[in-house]
Protein backbone atom coordinates (compact mmCIF):
# COMPACT_ATOMS: atom_id res chain seq x y z
CA UNK A 1 0.00 0.00 0.00
CA UNK A 2 0.85 3.07 -0.66
CA UNK A 3 1.90 5.44 1.85
CA UNK A 4 0.19 9.19 1.67
CA UNK A 5 2.86 11.79 1.50
CA UNK A 6 5.70 10.31 0.53
CA UNK A 7 7.56 8.39 -2.66
CA UNK A 8 6.77 4.64 -2.93
CA UNK A 9 9.62 2.83 -4.70
CA UNK A 10 8.06 -0.61 -6.75
CA UNK A 11 11.35 -2.60 -6.61
CA UNK A 12 9.78 -5.84 -8.45
CA UNK A 13 6.49 -6.36 -11.25
CA UNK A 14 4.53 -7.78 -8.48
CA UNK A 15 5.12 -4.34 -6.27
CA UNK A 16 4.26 -2.09 -9.51
CA UNK A 17 1.59 -4.18 -10.45
CA UNK A 18 0.03 -3.93 -6.80
CA UNK A 19 0.15 0.05 -6.93
CA UNK A 20 -0.54 0.70 -9.84
CA UNK A 21 -4.02 -0.87 -8.95
CA UNK A 22 -4.11 0.59 -6.13
CA UNK A 23 -3.85 4.09 -7.56
CA UNK A 24 -6.71 3.11 -10.07
CA UNK A 25 -9.31 1.52 -7.27
CA UNK A 26 -7.86 4.95 -5.08
CA UNK A 27 -9.61 7.20 -7.78
CA UNK A 28 -6.36 9.63 -7.07
CA UNK A 29 -4.15 10.72 -9.64
CA UNK A 30 -0.56 8.82 -9.66
CA UNK A 31 2.81 10.48 -10.59
CA UNK A 32 5.08 7.49 -11.81
CA UNK A 33 8.43 8.65 -11.76
CA UNK A 34 10.80 6.45 -13.92
CA UNK A 35 14.07 6.90 -13.05
CA UNK A 36 17.41 5.50 -13.06
CA UNK A 37 20.39 5.29 -10.54
CA UNK A 38 23.05 6.83 -13.05
CA UNK A 39 21.32 9.81 -14.09
CA UNK A 40 22.21 12.78 -12.65
CA UNK A 41 18.62 14.75 -12.93
CA UNK A 42 17.20 11.88 -11.61
CA UNK A 43 19.30 12.51 -8.54
CA UNK A 44 18.78 16.38 -8.42
CA UNK A 45 14.83 15.45 -9.01
CA UNK A 46 14.20 12.82 -6.42
CA UNK A 47 14.08 15.31 -2.95
CA UNK A 48 11.81 17.74 -4.77
CA UNK A 49 9.56 14.70 -5.53
CA UNK A 50 9.54 13.86 -2.07
CA UNK A 51 8.69 17.47 -0.68
CA UNK A 52 5.74 17.56 -3.60
CA UNK A 53 4.72 14.43 -1.80
CA UNK A 54 4.84 15.66 1.54
CA UNK A 55 3.03 18.83 0.17
CA UNK A 56 0.05 16.39 -1.23
CA UNK A 57 -0.85 13.75 0.05
CA UNK A 58 -4.07 13.74 -2.42
CA UNK A 59 -1.60 12.21 -4.70
CA UNK A 60 -0.27 8.71 -5.04
CA UNK A 61 3.78 9.19 -5.84
CA UNK A 62 5.85 6.19 -7.35
CA UNK A 63 9.19 5.99 -8.34
CA UNK A 64 10.71 3.22 -10.83
CA UNK A 65 14.14 2.25 -11.85
CA UNK A 66 14.20 1.77 -15.63
CA UNK A 67 17.14 -0.73 -14.81
CA UNK A 68 15.65 -2.79 -12.14
CA UNK A 69 12.10 -2.90 -14.09
CA UNK A 70 13.37 -2.67 -17.77
CA UNK A 71 9.48 -4.16 -18.68
CA UNK A 72 7.41 -2.03 -17.51
CA UNK A 73 9.67 0.71 -18.49
CA UNK A 74 9.32 -0.53 -22.19
CA UNK A 75 5.53 -0.66 -21.51
CA UNK A 76 5.29 2.70 -20.53
CA UNK A 77 7.62 3.91 -23.84
CA UNK A 78 9.95 5.66 -21.18
CA UNK A 79 12.74 6.18 -23.38
CA UNK A 80 14.81 9.49 -20.87
CA UNK A 81 14.98 10.18 -17.60
CA UNK A 82 13.48 11.18 -15.60
CA UNK A 83 10.02 10.94 -17.30
CA UNK A 84 7.03 11.65 -15.53
CA UNK A 85 3.69 9.45 -16.18
CA UNK A 86 0.58 11.09 -14.71
CA UNK A 87 -2.10 8.58 -14.48
CA UNK A 88 -5.66 8.45 -13.95
CA UNK A 89 -7.93 5.72 -13.07
CA UNK A 90 -4.97 3.69 -14.91
CA UNK A 91 -5.21 6.05 -17.80
CA UNK A 92 -2.11 7.96 -19.18
CA UNK A 93 -3.45 11.80 -18.63
CA UNK A 94 -0.10 13.87 -19.35
CA UNK A 95 3.57 13.23 -19.27
CA UNK A 96 6.98 15.11 -18.21
CA UNK A 97 10.02 14.12 -19.58
CA UNK A 98 12.99 15.75 -17.97
CA UNK A 99 13.32 17.22 -14.36
CA UNK A 100 11.36 20.01 -14.68
CA UNK A 101 10.00 21.32 -11.24
CA UNK A 102 7.52 24.19 -12.25
CA UNK A 103 5.58 21.73 -15.04
CA UNK A 104 5.60 18.86 -12.72
CA UNK A 105 3.51 21.42 -9.81
CA UNK A 106 1.75 22.75 -12.60
CA UNK A 107 0.63 19.09 -14.04
CA UNK A 108 0.12 17.92 -10.80
CA UNK A 109 -2.12 20.29 -9.28
CA UNK A 110 -3.99 20.44 -12.57
CA UNK A 111 -4.62 16.66 -12.63
CA UNK A 112 -5.01 16.24 -8.94
CA UNK A 113 -7.81 18.45 -9.18
CA UNK A 114 -9.70 17.02 -12.23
Amino acid sequence: MAEEGQVLGCHSVESWKEQFQHGIESKKLVVVDFTASWCGPCRVISPFMAELAKKMPNVVFLKVDVDELETVAKEWEVEAMPTFVFLLEGNVVDKVVGAKREELVQKTEKHATA
